[in-house]
């Protein structure tokens, strides 16, 4: 089932790896099939280097089985509470990225310093509380503390962040890391200038629906 699907969440997980977002079995991707409302997402404990499109695990909304060999990821009931509460969001990706994951140990949202920041996101990047693994109840705090955020940090956990599509979550993965490094530095060297939000709303929005090309 979903081979084309299975196909292309097989070649995001790789790009997790590709942008150090991740080490040994962390993380993981999954995406939605707007016609069944079906979702592929990683099984549970295997390296990037071992995995093959064949072993990603389609379930439905419920968490049942409905194609696959292997255990589906222990993020799965996360992703699923998302998916029925956000029906906007199509793709879904989880990381574990060195500076990002830093604000989240700390407890703290990442700052919104700079205009690609601004462009992504819209303004910080919100914390939610400790919760733990394995069962909707972080997907539960990301539907309720995310807001207009395209990623949350969960405190003392890692990475969450939400797309229209597979590839949109899986950038915002990337953007949010790169957002937490910058703005890390940028602490350390003083006392970063904010961006009125008035700017920041501007910024985003064309960066929404004026920037780039529609192919």
């Amino acid at each position: 089932m979903l081979e084309n699907l299975r196909q292309y969440v097989h070649e995001l997980h790789m790009e997790l790896p590709r942008y150090n977002l991740v080490v040994w079995t962390m993380g993981n991707v999954s995406v939605r099939d707007p016609e069944s409302g079906l979702v592929v997402i990683k099984p549970s404990g295997v390296r990037y280097e071992h995995l093959k499109p064949e072993d990603m695990v389609i379930t439905d909304l419920d968490g049942n089985v409905v194609e696959g060999r292997l255990k589906y990821s222990s993020d799965t009931l996360t992703h699923l509470y998302v998916y029925r509460h956000r029906p906007d969001v199509n793709g879904i990706a989880h990381t574990h990225s060195t500076f990002a994951t830093a604000f989240a140990a700390v407890g703290r949202p990442i700052p919104c310093f700079l205009t690609g920041a601004a462009d992504e996101f819209g303004g910080e990047i919100p914390v939610g509380e400790f919760t733990l693994i394995g069962t909707e109840s972080i997907g539960e705090i990301i539907v309720r503390r995310i807001g207009r955020s395209k990623a949350i940090v969960m405190q003392n956990h890692g990475v969450f962040t939400l797309g229209k599509t597979g590839e949109d979550a899986v950038k915002a993965a990337v953007m949010c890391e790169d957002a937490a490094r910058t703005s890390f530095y940028a602490l350390q060297l003083g006392t970063p200038i904010p961006i009125p939000p008035e700017d920041i709303a501007r910024l985003n929005d064309r960066y929404t629906n004026v920037y780039g090309n529609r192919l």
